[in-house]
């Protein structure tokens, strides 16, 4: 089944640290449960932001390739 997001987040553009900073803060704009797509590209970010993401206390759901050219797609639920 898939899931669609509640919100959507381009982050392909961005360095770290401004690749979870955004994330984050679109984060704390949401509800508990609800669902975030982000979109980012590039080692670092790969690495860094899902492991930001769980120490925060939401679940990645998944992370795959999306529309090509390196970028990955994450989806994240939000924690309580």
């Amino acid at each position: 089944m898939e899931i669609s997001p509640d919100y959507f987040l381009d982050i392909t553009a961005e360095i770290c640290p401004f690749t979870f900073v955004k994330t984050k803060l679109m984060l704390e704009k949401m509800s508990s449960g609800q669902t975030l797509a982000v979109d980012l590209r590039g080692a670092e970010p790969l690495r860094n932001v899902p492991a930001s993401v769980r120490e925060e206390g939401h679940t990645v759901l998944s992370l795959t390739p999306a529309a090509g050219d390196g970028v990955m797609r994450m989806l994240i639920r939000k924690g309580g």
